[in-house]
């Protein structure tokens, strides 16, 4: 697994994505709500967004929830997705902001190669975060029509061009977080979180149009 200190991506000007995005497609998809709770011994309890928050999101549907599994020692990972039908309700936030805005603090970021059994290869970012003496790994994504990509600016490219080819900027943000158990070094975290993505990914194909 490689782990490196930037994702680039050069794509054109920001103003293109408002002048393409003119009625957009969006393709049937199962509910978010609908995530199976169970997932092998991993069990689920959602946490509720507060409303406040939800409305200033606007259009699009997202899936908060914890799961946690009993063989593991009272280790949990935290699942959040967040499905967004067309670029007018785009991401208004880095995900990495908004955990920042949560009062956690960067010790570590990069990007990492996710290759997980059955499915091809693709990056996604890597944190290692802290708040006081707590320590959380976090591992997130963009998602849409099959790619997968570790940055925001990528994404949009390829919404730019979905939306001229297609006609369809629908997308979506999957991210995951652990914390750390004591003496656990991040790279345990890292394959708890690991193989938690080989049981999510397969799934979102149903819930992220292709």
């Amino acid at each position: 697994m490689r782990v490196s200190r930037s994702s680039r991506c050069y794509w054109p000007e920001r103003s293109l994505l408002k002048a393409l995005d003119l009625s957009p497609s969006v393709l049937p998809r199962m509910s978010l709500a609908s995530f199976p709770l169970e997932l092998r011994s991993w069990s689920g309890t959602d946490t509720p967004l507060p409303n406040e928050t939800a409305k200033s999101w606007g259009a699009g549907a997202f899936l908060q929830r914890t799961y946690r599994d009993p063989t593991s020692s009272g280790a949990y990972v935290d699942l959040y997705v967040r499905y967004i039908p067309n670029q007018r309700a785009r991401f208004r936030h880095l995900a990495q902001n908004c955990l920042e805005g949560s009062g956690w603090t960067p010790v570590e970021s990069g990007t990492t190669t996710l290759a997980l059994p059955g499915d091809a290869a693709f990056s996604a970012r890597r944190y290692l975060i802290a708040k006081g003496d707590d320590r959380e790994l976090v591992l997130f994504w963009y998602s849409a029509r099959g790619r997968r990509v570790a940055s925001e600016d990528c994404m949009n490219v390829y919404l730019a061009l979905d939306s001229v080819r297609l006609n369809r900027s629908d997308n979506a943000l999957i991210r995951m977080n652990t914390k750390l158990q004591p003496g656990e070094k991040p790279e345990g975290a890292e394959r708890r979180l690991l193989s938690f993505a080989g049981l999510v990914s397969p799934l979102l194909k149903n819930y992220i149009p292709l």
